[in-house]
């Protein structure tokens, strides 16, 4: 019962990110955090939030680095 409530929290967040790869991010991050915080003690809750915060955090980071590659391949050379 608490798996399937924690895993729509986690959708519904998710899904009301902003952008799609933090959203992506925040679903990948929770899943691995859930079953890693799951096997520590029972902890699957914390771990899925804590997984989502950092799967969130790294898709945005990604994505910053991605747009930043591609402005410096649109730029012309001097």
């Amino acid at each position: 019962m608490k798996t399937s409530i924690v895993f729509a929290a986690v959708l519904v967040a998710a899904i009301a990110s902003g952008s799609a790869a933090q959203a992506k991010g925040c679903l990948k991050g929770a899943l691995v955090g859930g079953v890693a915080g799951h096997y520590a003690h029972h902890h699957g809750l914390l771990g899925a939030a804590a997984g989502c915060a950092i799967g969130r955090h790294e898709a945005k980071k990604r994505s910053e680095e991605e747009k930043a590659r591609q402005q410096a391949a649109h730029q012309p050379s001097r």
